[in-house]
């Protein structure tokens, strides 16, 4: 009498279980998953730029926060609050995951502190953001400042396709970790060339 053929596969609970060859398993596989966020992130990022580059900009600030008296200044010192607590996230993220030449363990409250960081250097970078499209717009007009309008836009595509990813199921081990590095790549990438280049400047005012 002909059978299927069954093979042993690993079970929820760890042990070993049995799957019918004749009923392979289906699902979309995660790095289509992962390609599909990376689009949507794609997306963003092109949305943003198309705006920066039709919308006349203003030459001024829509507003300032307390205690500063100029636009540049003001996103300088903001994007780089913002990379402060990045490098934290990136950290953090390294200890929780066993990472860091560190034998202590990560303690439970580190994953709080590591979820408010992202949030609170994420808020950070929106007044950044907001006036660089709104008050400057997309620039090319030398090397540095095309760098640093293609890092602010496509920023904001890594970070779509990020926090999209966070939410979803069965994607590869990497993805997590790759968007996350590409995510801070565009972060030091967007504030070296407008932030940090500003506050090396000789005679310039810093508030």
């Amino acid at each position: 009498m002909k059978t299927d053929v069954e093979t042993p596969v690993p079970d929820r609970g760890g042990g070993v279980g049995k799957e019918s060859r004749a009923e392979p398993r289906r699902g979309v596989p995660g790095a289509v998953v992962l390609l599909g966020f990376a689009i949507v992130g794609a997306l963003v990022a092109l949305s943003l730029g198309i705006y920066g580059r039709v919308h006349t900009p203003t030459g001024r600030p829509l507003a300032l926060l307390v205690g500063f008296t100029g636009l540049t200044p003001m996103k300088a010192w903001l994007a780089t609050a913002a990379v402060v607590l990045g490098v934290f996230q990136v950290v953090s993220a390294m200890w929780m995951y066993g990472r860091l030449p560190i034998k202590r363990k990560a303690p439970a409250v580190l994953s709080q502190w590591h979820r408010w960081s992202g949030a609170i250097a994420f808020v950070a970078t929106l007044p950044v953001a907001y006036h660089c499209l709104w008050s400057l717009g997309y620039s090319t007009f030398d090397t540095r400042v095309a760098l640093h309008s293609l890092f602010g836009c496509a920023f904001y595509g890594a970070f779509t396709t990020k926090m999209v990813a966070l939410r979803a199921n069965k994607l590869p081990g990497w993805a997590l970790p790759i968007s996350g590095g590409m995510l801070f790549a565009l972060l030091i990438g967007a504030w070296a060339t407008a932030g940090l280049w500003y506050l090396t400047q000789s005679g310039v005012p810093l508030r």
